[in-house]
């Protein structure tokens, strides 16, 4: 098959980082990103667009389909509720594909009152409270209609905390609905574009931030109840690729029903490092390509924390690299150096091992299976100064030893790096 151009946007959103995690090593697909902000898909993308006008922009449309004409684009994968919807609804106009569900779909998916509507009579759903005066139990939960990740919500205890809450907010765009209590879940589902739901994995919010579960495991017990709320959810509503709902327990522990959204999730990597890539499945089937599902059955716990990327403007044509304390530390492969120093072999730039190593170097690179990577190696006495060899101007000096990297730089002018430092050269 023909290598597909696929365009992600918004990029730099959870939902994009994760496609991006998931497709970046398909040699099917080329990854584009777009963003309408400065975001952190600018650091993570290879191929970044910027400045797409936002949705609610009257030239939102053209300017997309003038992207998807320039860069010839394929498909494009949108990353963000309103998005999906927006996209899906033009999908004609942009003469591309986009990858979700139907626009119709798409648009219930969106707004949690017409979820409920759609889906009271067959699943277990919240009680919404229409009218917040006849309030008989408290707490009660206040949340946006539309909307995701936990933004703008509120427990309101009594009567003076909902009135004080919607002094400043329009009553209209909002769900008042019974408080619940139980544990929460978010079940990652795939549908096939034959309508068969194809996968169905719950798992535990164990803890969340900023309305992303960061802390997540697989659920078995009780798996049986879950697959039926998915399976009733696909049979009423027309779903395709990736998508998830969240249940929580009421006070009888009985499921009931939070969001559903026609994508996947940002935690559903928890199922993707053990064999279901959603983001894959849902672009080969949006191509009409026949997929396999093919789980591993290990136990797993997924946790995330904020990460770090860099750009910078320095460029260089050779490495010079120490070996004990900074390529070995306490006899183990530094992995987060080796891993930079095959980014340079694949970006065709010189490594040259510099080293006061006591015993023969090429016994213990060969030791450690490292005896082939380096263009040069250069072993010297401990008395020795590693500036004095070296003689190339575009190059970086990397050393564990605070006194090396000095002499260095102040000898050559050289940018010198301790192995801590090395997380900077994640752009390569």
């Amino acid at each position: 098959m023909k290598k597909l151009k696929i365009l992600v946007f918004p990029c730099g959103s959870e939902i994009g980082l994760e496609i991006h995690r998931s497709l970046k090593y398909s040699v099917h697909i080329e990854l584009l990103g777009g963003s309408s902000v400065e975001d952190h898909g600018k650091f993570v993308f290879e191929n970044y667009i910027g400045k797409i006008p936002f949705i609610d922009d009257s030239d939102f449309i053209i300017s997309i389909s003038e992207i998807v004409k320039k860069y010839n684009i394929d498909a494009i994968y949108p990353a963000m509720d309103k998005v999906i919807w927006k996209l899906k609804s033009f999908e004609k106009e942009l003469n591309c594909i986009v990858i979700s569900s139907p626009a119709e779909t798409t648009e219930v998916c969106l707004s949690k009152n017409r979820t409920y509507e759609r889906l009271c009579n067959l699943i277990k759903t919240p009680i919404v409270l229409n009218n917040y005066k006849t309030i008989n139990n408290f707490p009660v939960f206040i949340k946006p209609d539309i909307g995701y990740g936990s933004r703008g919500v509120f427990k309101a205890e009594d009567y003076e905390d909902i009135s004080y809450f919607f002094s400043k907010r329009n009553k209209s765009y909002y769900v008042i609905s019974e408080y619940l209590i139980g544990e929460e879940f978010t079940v990652d589902c795939f549908t096939d574009r034959h309508r068969k739901l194809r996968f169905c994995g719950p798992r535990l919010r164990k803890r969340i931030s900023n309305g992303i579960s960061v802390n997540t495991i697989p659920v078995n017990e009780d798996y049986i109840d879950f697959y039926n709320i998915a399976e009733k959810i696909n049979d009423e509503l027309e779903l395709r690729g990736a998508w998830f709902f969240q249940v929580k327990r009421d006070q009888n522990g009985i499921l009931t029903l939070l969001e559903i959204a026609a994508r996947l999730g940002g935690s559903s990597s928890l199922y993707r490092v053990k064999g279901i890539n959603f983001a894959l499945l849902s672009v080969y089937d949006a191509f009409s390509m026949d997929v396999e599902i093919l789980m591993n059955l290990y136990d797993i716990e997924l946790d995330r924390a904020l990460d770090n990327k860099y750009k910078m403007d320095i460029h260089f044509s050779t490495v010079y690299v120490d070996f004990d304390d900074c390529l070995i530390i306490n006899a183990k492969i530094n992995i987060q150096l080796i891993c930079f120093l095959f980014k340079c072999i694949n970006n065709n730039k010189r490594l040259i091992l510099i080293t006061k190593h006591e015993n023969n170097i090429f016994s213990s690179l060969k030791y450690y299976r490292l005896h082939t990577i380096f263009d040069e190696v250069i072993q010297i006495n401990k008395n020795d100064s590693k500036s004095d060899l070296i003689n190339v101007q575009d190059a970086i000096f990397i050393d564990d030893s605070f006194q090396e990297r000095k002499k260095v730089n102040a000898n050559t002018g050289l940018p010198v790096f301790s192995p801590d430092m090395i997380e900077i050269f994640n752009f390569l």
